[in-house]
Protein backbone atom coordinates (compact mmCIF):
# COMPACT_ATOMS: atom_id res chain seq x y z
CA UNK A 1 0.00 0.00 0.00
CA UNK A 2 1.29 3.53 -1.11
CA UNK A 3 0.60 6.20 0.92
CA UNK A 4 2.48 8.95 -0.79
CA UNK A 5 5.01 10.99 -0.15
CA UNK A 6 3.65 12.73 2.96
CA UNK A 7 3.42 9.10 4.58
CA UNK A 8 5.82 10.09 7.32
CA UNK A 9 4.50 13.34 7.95
CA UNK A 10 1.09 11.74 8.45
CA UNK A 11 1.90 8.91 10.36
CA UNK A 12 3.99 10.30 12.68
CA UNK A 13 1.32 13.20 13.62
CA UNK A 14 -1.14 9.54 14.08
CA UNK A 15 1.39 8.69 16.22
CA UNK A 16 1.55 11.77 18.60
CA UNK A 17 -2.31 11.97 18.71
CA UNK A 18 -2.67 8.78 19.69
CA UNK A 19 0.02 9.14 22.12
CA UNK A 20 -1.30 12.19 23.59
CA UNK A 21 -4.93 10.27 23.76
CA UNK A 22 -3.37 7.46 25.89
CA UNK A 23 -2.07 10.13 28.15
CA UNK A 24 -5.02 12.18 28.95
CA UNK A 25 -6.77 8.92 29.79
CA UNK A 26 -3.94 7.70 32.02
CA UNK A 27 -3.58 11.12 33.32
CA UNK A 28 -7.48 10.88 33.85
CA UNK A 29 -7.42 7.59 35.66
CA UNK A 30 -4.58 8.49 37.79
CA UNK A 31 -6.30 11.90 38.91
CA UNK A 32 -9.34 10.36 39.38
CA UNK A 33 -7.87 7.66 41.83
CA UNK A 34 -6.28 10.42 43.94
CA UNK A 35 -9.17 12.57 43.95
CA UNK A 36 -11.31 9.32 45.79
CA UNK A 37 -8.16 8.50 48.03
CA UNK A 38 -8.31 12.32 49.22
CA UNK A 39 -12.39 12.20 49.27
CA UNK A 40 -11.82 9.26 51.40
CA UNK A 41 -10.18 10.20 53.87
CA UNK A 42 -12.10 13.77 54.36
CA UNK A 43 -15.02 11.56 55.04
CA UNK A 44 -12.87 9.55 57.61
CA UNK A 45 -12.05 12.29 59.53
CA UNK A 46 -15.55 13.82 59.67
CA UNK A 47 -15.13 16.92 57.95
CA UNK A 48 -17.96 17.12 55.30
CA UNK A 49 -21.38 18.26 56.72
CA UNK A 50 -24.55 16.07 55.95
Amino acid sequence: MELGKYADTVLSTYAVSLALLVGLVVWTILRGQKIRRELRKIEERGHIDG
